[in-house]
């Protein structure tokens, strides 16, 4: 085994009932755990759910109930390299509680890449993702140009959970590739000379 893998946590952004973000994020996960490269941690908000209260600015958690569900998330996204946000559009944006999730964090996302696949209809989830670009931006994160977007992916995916277009594999394979440099390079980067925010 290759110790020097990169750690991925994959964050699954939608909590709707009914949702076909686990097809999505078990795609990616599976293009993940092919590359010797890298592993894959999914986080899914319906199964690791956090507070929607927030403390006051800079305070702890308000409740010990607040900081066990922290305490679910927090570390699994300290220790990953890189980040994929599988994400639906909703309204032209994304989904409230991935906002929540990110609000939530700061020094995790500090200095580390992120990818995105998207989903939905006619826009492929596309709009989503430019807002989480910005989002992203404001807590130093790195966000790849390169993106996975599925127009009615309802239609898009075999039984199997295989894509149904060569094309989506392909384009996986790209923004992996170019997850995998930058999380090598702002690696090195924070060992040698930290972030400071």
């Amino acid at each position: 085994m290759n110790d020097d893998r990169l750690k991925v946590a994959i964050i699954l952004g939608s909590t709707r009932d009914g949702r076909f973000g686990p097809a999505v994020s078990g795609w990616i996960g599976a293009h993940v755990r092919r590359r010797e490269d890298m592993t894959a941690d999914l986080v899914d908000l319906v199964e690791t759910p956090l507070p929607t209260v927030f403390p006051v600015l800079g305070e702890p958690p308000a409740s010990q109930e607040d900081a066990d569900l922290l305490a679910a998330v927090s570390p699994r996204l300290a220790a990953a390299d890189a980040f994929v946000i599988v994400t639906p559009e909703y309204n032209h944006s994304f989904p409230a509680p991935l906002k929540n999730a990110i609000d939530w964090h700061g020094t995790e996302w500090r200095a580390k890449p992120v990818g995105f696949v998207s989903y939905g209809g006619f826009s492929a989830g596309l709009r989503a993702v430019e807002q989480l670009r910005l989002v992203l931006a404001e807590l130093h994160a790195v966000t790849i140009r390169d993106s996975v977007g599925f127009q009615g992916a309802w239609s898009q995916f075999a039984p199997d959970g295989s894509a149904l277009d060569p094309a989506a594999d392909a384009a996986a394979t790209v923004m992996l590739d170019r997850l995998a440099w930058w999380a090598h390079a702002l690696r090195e980067a924070r060992a040698a000379r930290p972030y400071a925010a």
